[in-house]
């Protein structure tokens, strides 16, 4: 996920100042000092990281807090603050209009503008209720056309294209009287990706922008471009008056300094990111949620989002009535499995639990072992999903199961474990406080037996 790096050093450059009763200037200065290296590092414009530290500085300092009762927390709060407001403050919502709207979206060359028009379609279908359109313009490659047509047959929404003979604006002009004949109230055009250099290119979306008078013009940019990004916008804004921003390959290895640096720089807001390859891998861009992500505190508004749209609440309260109650068995395990693969990476999840990304630091997250314990579920008969106790007394059944899926018996041991691990931790939340467990989650998880040597001193060793 974007900001991995930059999310470690920045928290351990608050672990200077933490739980510390009083904070004098040499600490805050230690603590700005490791921020603005992180920042720098994360390709995030130089005058954002002077602004931004100036103000950490003048607000650190502050008498209220280096004579509080608790200055560390203060400090963290400041920084938050500030954090958030360099992602753009406040959240920009995207409102669709009541009659018709029309979306431009335009970036340079392989920044993902068609992937992300189809992303687009597909969320303001599910979240506004509009009936979207796709228009292709981009006749300069012969595969955008065809790319957009195959992503909107995969999600059943209309794509005008006309090839690449006919010129942009033109076809922008039937594609309005065609969304209108089709009461269509929602068109998104995918433009032909340009260098900020190239005049005639910027000359033609110009004229497109004439033709069509958007009602949102999107700059898509490739997070992985880093500060180059920042430059990108300003050109593009200055010719097209930006209303907002869609960040690409968000779930990538991005430092970040793209989404650090596009508002103060610019003043475009950042509206969506993309956090995956599939269609429905477009989320909405909130500047405080990223900053708690990045200081690791989490962001559990974001992962009820996720809930809420993948789960119904039917099946959320059937699965843990059946876990309450010990009714809970492998087909309910499995249906479990799929949900959550829905939601996306289970590294990304938990990473939005407070409390668990420092947790996730020292944790292998293998995806591939979702899809192991899928196939472990499926080799079994339909008793045995059903009454989990038949395959926990049985060395023979659970050989068959193994050589059923291809995976070995240790496998299966370890799924069984993870599976009586689950049913414990479910009944240690259900005896805890609320409160408590977003303090420390880890006291959810059950305690580990430790096991000790025979014979004398049989206790001189644990493992």
């Amino acid at each position: 996920m974007a900001f991995d790096t930059f999310s470690s050093k920045i928290q351990m450059a608050l672990r200077r100042v933490s739980g510390k009763g009083r904070l004098t200037e040499k600490d805050i200065e230690g603590m700005l000092k490791e921020i603005r290296l992180s920042l720098l590092e994360a390709d995030v414009n130089l005058n954002v990281v002077k602004h931004f530290s100036a103000k950490i500085k003048e607000e650190a300092l502050g008498a209220h807090i280096l004579k509080g009762l608790n200055p560390s927390q203060q400090v963290i709060k400041v920084v938050k603050d500030n954090l958030t407001e360099m992602l753009g403050g406040k959240e920009t919502p995207f409102t669709p209009d009541t009659k018709q709207t029309r979306i431009i979206l335009s970036g340079l060359q392989g920044s993902g503008k068609t992937t992300s028009a189809s992303k687009l379609a597909s969320y303001i279908r599910k979240h506004h209720e509009k009936k979207p359109l796709l228009v292709a313009l981009d006749v300069y490659r012969p595969a955008a056309i065809d790319q957009l047509k195959t992503l909107g047959a995969s999600l059943d929404i209309p794509v005008f294209e006309e090839g690449t003979d006919a010129k942009p604006e033109t076809i922008a002009k039937h594609a309005l009287s065609y969304a209108k004949e089709h009461a269509l109230d929602t068109l998104i055009f995918d433009t032909a990706g340009r260098l900020h250099i190239d005049e005639a290119m910027i000359d033609e979306i110009k004229t497109i922008h004439q033709v069509v008078n958007p009602t949102h013009a999107f700059l898509v940019l490739d997070a992985m471009t880093g500060q180059d990004a920042v430059n990108v916008a300003k050109h593009f804004h200055d010719h097209l008056s930006l209303t907002g921003a869609i960040l690409t390959k968000f779930d990538g290895d991005t430092r970040g300094g793209a989404a650090l640096s596009l508002r103060h720089v610019t003043e475009v807001p950042i509206l969506f990111m993309g956090v995956g390859e599939k269609t429905t891998d477009l989320e909405a861009f909130y500047p405080e949620r990223i900053a708690e992500r990045i200081l690791g505190m989490g962001d559990v508004l974001t992962l009820v989002d996720k809930v809420s749209e993948n789960v119904s609440e039917a099946d959320m309260m059937n699965m843990m009535e059946k876990m309450t109650s010990g009714h809970y068995n492998f087909d309910d395990f499995y249906k479990q499995l799929k949900m959550i693969k829905r939601m996306g990476s289970l590294g990304g999840l938990m990473k939005l639990i407070p409390g668990m990304n420092k947790m996730m630091n020292n944790a292998d997250v293998d995806e591939s072992r979702l899809s192991s314990i899928e196939s472990l579920i499926q080799s079994m008969t339909k008793a045995e999903r059903k009454d989990p106790s038949l395959i926990k007394k049985s060395a023979n059944r659970r050989r068959r199961v193994a050589r059923g899926s291809g995976r070995s018996v240790a496998d299966l041991n370890r799924l069984i474990t993870s599976f009586d691990q689950q049913l414990m931790m479910v009944k240690r939340m259900g005896s805890m406080d609320p409160s408590q467990m977003a303090k420390n989650p880890g006291a959810m998880m059950p305690k580990q037996k430790i096991k000790k040597g025979k014979g004398k001193n049989r206790g001189g060793f644990r493992f």
